[in-house]
């Protein structure tokens, strides 16, 4: 097993007025992201968007975008008329596939004031141009558990679970909401990308805490264990891009 331990302070971050972005994988210029991927993981952005705020219409193409919200809503919009407003506990996917226009925004209003952090991933499908599609899944119940769950998943391990399906039969994001002093086991997998957006976790003598990620190659089963209240995500890959 190797492991790249990557700190909140050492991500890529970009911002403008409205919008601070901080980026596991560089994401917003001119970058390959096929180049700069971890597995099949392309785009792990951890947003906050200031209230009324968000991004107008736009196109995406050939990715499978996974959207969880850690506090606010996010108010989606695209060209194959799906719209919807996505709180805490729901997991949206959309197959940008062909081509698809989308916009999200800050479900609320600048008198409500009140700050939408975002995580937003990409991973590559299995298949290009496929069928441009949308689909939610509330996972508030699992969330509450405190146990790890599959968030979303192409994996056919995983057909029977609430997990929201995503065009890529290799990959998997599981994710929990530990107490403090719970502990988690990561599956094993060639590619793994752990997160942790609140709190702080221990695994294998490392800390990690808020805004910090672990990038795993060829890594068995790992065990996290929550230093504090806490919530991670993690990315169980078994395939990657040759480059």
């Amino acid at each position: 097993m190797t492991t790249e331990i990557i700190r909140s302070d050492d991500r890529h971050q970009w911002n403008n007025e409205w919008l601070d972005s901080r980026q596991s994988f560089p994401a917003t210029g001119n970058f390959d992201l096929y180049k700069n991927a971890h597995g099949i993981l392309m785009v792990h952005n951890d947003d906050t968007v200031l209230a009324g705020e968000g991004l107008d219409r736009h196109q995406h193409r050939n990715a499978e975008i996974l959207t969880w919200v850690l506090n606010g809503s996010v108010v989606h919009r695209d060209s194959r008329d799906a719209e919807g407003e996505i709180t805490r506990g729901v997991i949206q996917r959309m197959t940008a596939g062909r081509g698809i226009a989308h916009s999200e925004r800050n479900g609320s209003s600048r008198k409500d004031n009140i700050e939408l952090r975002v995580i937003q991933m990409w991973v590559a499908p299995d298949t290009d141009d496929l069928d441009p599609d949308y689909e939610e899944r509330d996972l508030t119940a699992e969330l509450a558990s405190g146990e790890l769950f599959v968030a979303a998943s192409g994996m056919a391990r995983d057909r029977t679970t609430s997990a929201v399906r995503i065009a890529n039969r290799f990959a998997a994001l599981h994710i929990a909401a530990l107490p403090a002093k719970m502990s988690a086991t990561l599956p094993a997998a060639p590619f793994g990308h752990l997160y942790v957006a609140r709190g702080a976790i221990t695994f294998d003598g490392q800390t990690l805490t808020e805004g910090d990620a672990a990038r795993f190659a060829d890594v068995g089963s790992v065990e996290v264990t929550a230093v504090e209240d806490s919530e991670i995500l993690y990315w169980e890959m078994h395939a990657g891009f040759v480059v």
